[in-house]
């Protein structure tokens, strides 16, 4: 008679694991962080289409993860 737990040879589903704590594309990405969500949340909200939009945003946000880098030495 089989034990329980007798599939504990078998390889993790890490598919599963990953889907479970990542956020679906649906919902924003949060930190912890409310400077850096906010800029995240700016990335975000600008068009697909505006290419110049996603430039700008995406420096922002670069610029407050180096700022937040920075701090994290003092």
């Amino acid at each position: 008679m089989p034990e329980w737990g007798s599939d504990a040879d078998a390889e993790p589903d890490l598919d599963v694991a990953t889907e479970a704590q990542a956020p679906g594309p649906d919902l924003p990405v949060e930190t912890g962080d409310i400077v850096i969500d906010a800029a995240l949340r700016d990335l975000d909200a600008v068009d697909v289409a505006d290419l110049d939009g996603h430039v700008e945003a995406a420096e922002a946000l670069q610029r407050t993860l180096q700022g937040r880098l920075a701090n994290l030495g003092e």
